[in-house]
């Protein structure tokens, strides 16, 4: 009898576990972030071009500037595999690295690695 009861116990905790994690928030166009500091040297889940993109269109690419930049969301899109890929620009009207206006995410991962924090 009690190893059904631990069994009941240990699934009812994954079925919470589960939900969890399912439990996302939703963006709008319009909703204001704060680009924060990545786990390792480079951003992961905010797709930044690359340094060489940067320097051919006469940008500077230093990626420390954009830390702490407030954004704005402009567009969100719901792709198959069920991922949010958000586009969002300077709140200040400024260029990223002085060359890109709209930079793109992955929302829920860049929300969940620190990238991309609410103000």
């Amino acid at each position: 009898m009690i190893k059904y009861a631990i069994a009941l116990l240990f699934s009812v905790s994954m079925l919470n576990a589960q939900n969890d994690t399912a439990k996302q928030i939703n963006v709008d166009v319009g909703d204001i972030f704060e680009i924060g500091k990545p786990e390792t040297n480079k951003y992961k889940h905010i797709d930044f071009p690359r340094e060489n993109f940067i320097i051919k269109r006469g940008g500077i690419a230093n990626y420390k500037r954009a830390e702490g930049a407030t954004v704005v969301v402009t567009s969100v899109k719901e792709k198959k595999d069920g991922t949010t890929q958000i586009k969002f620009k300077r709140k200040d009207g400024g260029r990223f690295f002085g060359s890109h206006t709209v930079i793109q995410a992955d929302y829920h991962e860049a929300i969940s690695s620190g990238e991309l924090m609410a103000p």
